[in-house]
């Protein structure tokens, strides 16, 4: 299910560094099993800009998450930062 490797950051598609989480593309809570390995600060951003809820509608599915307006931007933003690269995550209002 996943469109990156395993050195790859799910989300951003920057290798990964020393931390790395794992994504569930569809909440555990919701019955998900399927995992990726992300940033600390990529999942940070899926969960800061969507729900629960929203990710099981999109199963499991990159496209739609990356493609989030903000989502998008902070992608931009972050693709020449270093893989450990750390800031704090804005949340949505």
């Amino acid at each position: 299910m996943s469109e990156a490797n395993g050195d790859t950051c799910w989300l951003c598609q920057r290798p990964l560094g020393r931390r790395v989480q794992q994504h569930h593309t569809v909440p555990r809570a919701k019955k998900g099993r399927d995992t990726v390995p992300v940033h600390p600060i990529c999942h940070r951003t899926i969960h800061a800009h969507f729900t629960n809820a929203q990710l099981v509608r999109l199963d499991g599915a990159r496209d739609p998450v990356a493609s989030h307006e903000e989502v998008a931007r902070f992608l931009a933003w972050i693709a020449d930062k270093p893989p450990d690269f750390h800031a704090p995550t804005r949340r949505k209002r």
